[in-house]
């Protein structure tokens, strides 16, 4: 493990037992985002970096019973908030790192990311390990429940284009990458970025 990584499980670590309880009207824009991606009943998705699993009821509720969702996240409290919330009956939640996930090549349709790219310690291996696990013109989700001016303003910091998630940054990254840059909305209220996963 990374000290990234370390630093990671620390900070979510500390927040995981009232990380739900800070953001209780999130559940409509996850739903939203979700439906989104297009999957299909049977389908099989990745929630990376999936928390206390906000995005796991529509997602599983996307792909019915005879779908896959799995959960993974670096941070045991945060699993552990998702089990207390019920959510492990959407989902397999897995302890696992994006940067190496223990999951077949070409075997997810789509992954939906919910504010991971922020915590990447290297955005661009990492996105590549996620291109790896799913099919060809599968679907990547980078989604958070506010959009880029709102979410620097709550951090007390300035909006730059140094930002992961500025259009242009985000575009070049995910073409490195193995992805295809499709769709890209930074609104107040949502930031939603949808790739392709190139042949």
């Amino acid at each position: 493990m990374t000290d990234d990584s370390r630093d990671v499980q620390a900070f979510f670590g500390a927040r995981a037992a009232g990380w739900d309880a800070r953001f209780p009207d999130d559940g409509p824009a996850f739903a939203a985002a979700v439906a989104e991606l297009g999957l299909r009943p049977g389908d099989a998705v990745l929630d990376a970096g999936c928390g206390t699993g906000r995005a796991l009821r529509p997602l599983r509720a996307a792909v019915g019973t005879a779908g896959w969702v799995i959960g993974a996240d670096l941070t045991p409290a945060m699993l552990q908030a998702a089990v207390r919330a019920g959510r492990q009956h959407d989902a397999h939640l897995l302890l696992a790192d994006v940067a190496r996930l223990p999951v077949f090549g070409q075997s997810l349709d789509a992954v939906f990311a919910s504010g991971l790219i922020a915590h990447l310690s290297d955005p661009g291996a990492n996105l590549r390990e996620l291109a790896r696990v799913v099919k060809p013109a599968g679907v990547l989700a980078l989604f958070h429940p506010i959009g880029r001016a709102a979410l620097a303003a709550r951090q007390g910091r300035a909006l730059t284009d140094d930002d992961q998630r500025a259009e242009s940054r985000l575009r070049r990254l995910l073409s490195a990458t193995g992805w295809r840059l499709s769709r890209y909305a930074d609104e107040p209220d949502r930031f939603l970025a949808l790739a392709v996963r190139r042949s």
